[in-house]
């Protein structure tokens, strides 16, 4: 699910390779990754995780991976200023997709530049497909799973230690699910915005590998980090949970802890 700066530099002229940018325009006008596209991914929040809310999630991810001109045979290279939650994301969609190949770029556009690898500034165009991936409802959660098995799954809070207490508020309640453990996202990488090693991340994560996990936070960008970690790591039952507190938060029927 990773790939190097040195190993994506040497395949920028591979016509099956799509490279999204998932920062912002701005960022990306200012200097990219020689023909990639720009896909700012921080606007498809979702918070509905309802039957139907699925499904509607699904045609739209469609229609954005169709847009970006995602095929089978097409190898697609997620990156952001770092190993960040942004390309996670983007990873993640297209594992639930079930797409063969997909990759972020570790330690993203920063560790590219420190290697002064090449730059553009001049904007690529899409060149839209008809996207076709079949679902994996085995990495997606919604909000009645989680209700339904609080004591049976390990759910990992992948928020700041404010809003896992409750001290910051994003949402109709504050706090946390109840039993969920808080693991900050950013202990997932190293001061150079690469991943830590396999060895430190299994020290954080140091739980069966057969156990049930479920990852969450505000908007499910943080928890897709987690997820790929997790993933890395070699454990099989993860899941994130799409809807995450921007969801759970806000429906007062639901239990939080503080």
């Amino acid at each position: 699910m990773l790939i190097s700066t040195s190993e994506l530099n040497s395949i920028l002229n591979n016509t099956n390779v799509i490279i999204a940018d998932t920062r912002s325009f701005k960022e990306y006008f200012e200097g990219h990754i020689p023909g990639a596209v720009h896909l700012d991914l921080f606007a498809f929040h979702w918070i509905d995780t309802t039957k139907q809310g699925i499904e509607n999630f699904n045609n739209q991810s469609k229609s954005l991976l169709s847009f970006l001109g995602v095929t089978p045979e097409k190898k697609v290279i997620f990156y952001d200023s770092v190993s960040g939650m942004l390309s996670a994301r983007g990873v993640w969609m297209l594992m639930y997709f079930s797409h063969p190949s997909v990759m972020m770029l570790d330690g993203g556009i920063t560790k590219w530049q420190k290697e002064n690898l090449p730059l553009e500034t001049k904007p690529n165009g899409f060149k839209p497909s008809e996207f076709s991936g079949k679902t994996n409802p085995e990495i997606i959660s919604g909000f009645e799973h989680i209700r339904d098995n609080l004591e049976n799954a390990k759910i990992l809070d992948a928020r700041s230690a404010g809003e896992y207490d409750g001290s910051t508020v994003r949402a109709a309640q504050s706090g946390h699910i109840p039993n969920a453990i808080n693991i900050d996202w950013n202990q997932n990488l190293k001061e150079d915005g690469t991943f830590k090693s396999d060895e430190e991340l299994s020290k954080i994560y140091d739980f069966p590998r057969d156990t049930e996990i479920i990852t969450y936070c505000q908007g499910a960008y943080r928890a897709a980090n987690t997820f790929l970690v997790l993933k890395k790591l070699g454990f099989e039952n993860v899941k994130v949970y799409l809807g995450s507190w921007g969801e759970w938060g806000n429906k007062m029927e639901l239990p939080v802890e503080k």
